[in-house]
């Protein structure tokens, strides 16, 4: 451990369904568990949960307002409100940089009294609390405004224009009017980099009418049309997602169709691209075919990972001219993370892959450790770059919600289940500014852990229940479900009333079905034609039975029997041979039988009604007779077995 870990509280940040609440642990040994002196409040619509970026502050909603707390370094003291935000409705909460603006983002909606709709992201002053800029913004997945790292320009993206706001002079004169316009066109996207001051800003414009897609790099406040640091043009491209790295120096953009015109994917084309501030621009080189799970940037800045193709997919890292420093071979994983010190580096198999987690050191190109984290839906690493967290949220999952930290080495530290009705909707870290936690030392050796409480899947392949037996050495026959009705053979009611009527009708057929005469194995229609003779004595011509068969069904549609005659007719042509009863192999069953079968089906029902009369409940008078007749059912069974 570093040694700055130990002198900083690592506190995780709890939404559930119940409330939300911040769990603590005193060491790496110590069980994470929420302390007195930490804020806890009982909520049920919790929407959301934000950290600022350097760790001062700690927003929540609660479905009545949003709570702005001021975190504590000191290990017992509370974290009072700094302030309290009247928005009942907020659905997604995110600080500036430096933490002093909050932005808020609801459902866009239109009432009667204003069917141009209600602003609904709204920006507030931390210190204050006061509402500094409000604006329209139906774009839920892009709402999210950009920041320079000062805080001294502010911009978004409304109806495909980028808006900018200059906020050197103050809140309250900067959010008055836009400083500056760009793009105007339909899907354009913005976004600032970090690092440098005036920031370098990333622009697409989506391609139409046969003209490509395109983004352009510029230097704020230099906006013109030729004034572009870089420039990037590309087709198949619905949608772009920009990332950048730590210094603000280059920047990938990952670009993705909807549907595969060709049919080769299910997942739609996908691509990488890389520009640089200096003007470079490339594309990524993949080697293998398939979907882009997941493109990271180091935080060193230097290198980035791209995990891509089908399963089992390939994960490679590159540095700044898009070569392949270290190919980290196939395997079932979509998913890449690193620590906050770039030295080391998770590849995970989430969603709808197992759950196979790998560790690797990213300086020595070797894998520390092989564990299984199934069903995760949230992943996250602790500042101190030595621990990470993985939990089972819902409403993506609502069993086995819960959340465990590990060590690098794939030692379980903690491990919380939420109790059966409950849910995890959320877990967060706290955050941290860079100069905190000292990076730390990797190395190959095991950490001490703990065993986890949850149940591991069995390993040993399926083997049918009749093999076990086998390899015990019973006989299986003897296990096989015996009838519930006294006095029937075991085949006679394994199969149940149902199957036998079902089988008697199969039967039927099967025997309808072999009195169609065939001729060299063909069917009926291949077969010639039969004549039918003529009654002796009669003047009628021989018709063939083709022929006939026509006439029969014309007389049979006009002179309809009633159905009653139908039905006996139909009775007559399935009835079994005289004195029995067909049974589900198709034979004959005798009178003494079928007796046998009625009296031992009496008895079972009187045996029902017993049972129900014995745990107190009232019987008719019929079923009380039926009872008293047990004892003659009995003997009439008894008589008729022992009868030759």
């Amino acid at each position: 451990m570093a040694a700055a870990a130990d002198l900083v509280v690592p506190t995780l940040a709890i939404r559930s369904s119940g409330a939300v609440e911040l769990w603590s642990s005193a060491g790496a040994k110590q069980p994470f568990e929420h302390k007195p002196h930490l804020p806890r409040e009982e909520t049920k619509n919790s929407r959301s949960i934000c950290f600022s970026p350097d760790g001062r502050y700690f927003a929540f909603s609660n479905g009545q307002e949003v709570k702005v707390l001021e975190t504590s370094k000191d290990n017992t003291a509370s974290w009072p409100v700094r302030c309290s935000l009247p928005r009942p409705k907020a659905f997604y909460l995110k600080f500036s940089p430096r933490g002093r603006y909050l932005s808020t983002w609801e459902h866009y909606a239109i009432t009667k009294d204003r069917p141009e709709g209600s602003p609904n992201l709204i920006v507030h002053e931390v210190a204050t609390g006061t509402e500094v800029f409000s604006i329209v913004q139906k774009n839920q997945t892009d709402w999210e405004p950009s920041w320079s790292s000062d805080e001294s320009i502010f911009a978004l993206v409304v109806g495909g224009e980028a808006l900018f706001y200059d906020l050197d002079e103050g809140a309250d004169k900067g959010f008055a009017a836009t400083s500056r316009k760009i793009g105007g066109s339909r899907g354009g996207m913005l976004s600032l980099g970090p690092g440098h001051c005036p920031p370098f800003l990333a622009f697409y414009t989506p391609g139409a009418k046969g003209a490509p897609s395109m983004c352009k790099l510029y230097k704020y406040p230099a906006l013109g049309q030729n004034q572009t640091v870089a420039c990037k043009s590309f087709f198949q491209a619905d949608r772009v997602e920009m990332l950048w790295n730590k210094r603000g120096t280059g920047l990938l953009l990952l670009t993705s169709t909807e549907v595969d015109k060709s049919g080769a994917s299910y997942y739609g084309n996908q691509a990488v691209h890389f520009m640089a501030t200096k003007g470079d621009t490339c594309s990524v080189p993949l080697s293998k075919e398939g979907p882009v799970h997941c493109v990271k940037w180091s935080p060193r800045a230097t290198e980035f990972v791209v995990v891509y193709g089908f399963m089992p997919s390939k994960a490679a890292l590159y540095n700044l001219k898009c070569d392949v420093v270290f190919d980290f071979g196939e395997g079932p994983r979509n998913c890449a993370y690193f620590n906050p010190f770039g030295n080391l580096i998770v590849l995970a198999g989430f969603g709808n892959l197992p759950g196979a987690v790998e560790v690797w050191d990213v300086s020595k190109r070797e894998r520390l450790a092989n564990l299984k984290c199934a069903d995760t839906t949230v992943f996250e690493w602790h500042p101190n770059g030595e621990w990470f967290v993985t939990a089972t949220t819902a409403p993506r999952l609502r069993i086995s919600n819960g959340f465990k930290v590990y060590h690098y080495s794939g030692a379980l530290l903690h491990e919380t289940m939420w109790p059966q009705g409950l849910e995890l909707l959320g877990i967060e870290w706290q955050k941290f500014d860079d100069k905190t936690f000292t990076e730390p030392k990797i190395t190959k050796a095991k950490h001490e852990g703990i065993k986890s409480s949850q149940p591991e899947a069995s390993k040993k392949a399926y083997t049918p229940p009749h093999l076990r037996l086998l390899k015990e050495g019973k006989n299986p026959e003897k296990y096989l479900p015996q009838p519930s009705i006294p006095g029937l053979a075991p085949a006679a009611g394994a199969g149940g009333a149902n199957n036998n009527k079902r089988n008697a009708k199969n039967n039927r057929l099967r025997g309808a079905r072999k009195d169609v005469p065939t001729v060299n194995g063909g069917d009926a229609d291949s077969a010639p034609a039969e004549v039918a003779a003529p009654p002796p004595g009669s003047n009628q011509v021989p018709v063939p039975r083709a022929a006939e068969e026509p006439l029969r069904q014309q007389h049979q549609h006009t002179t309809p029997r009633p159905r009653n005659q139908q039905e006996n007719a139909a009775d007559q042509r399935g009835a079994p041979p005289q004195g029995g009863q067909a049974n589900a192999n198709g034979q004959s069953i005798s009178e003494k039988d079928r007796k046998i079968r009625t009296v031992a089906k009496k008895l079972s029902d009187i045996k029902k009604l017993k049972t129900r009369r014995s745990q107190g409940e009232s019987l008719e008078l019929n079923q009380l007779n039926k009872i008293k007749m047990e004892a003659r059912y009995l003997d009439e069974l008894n008589a008729l077995k022992l009868s030759a």
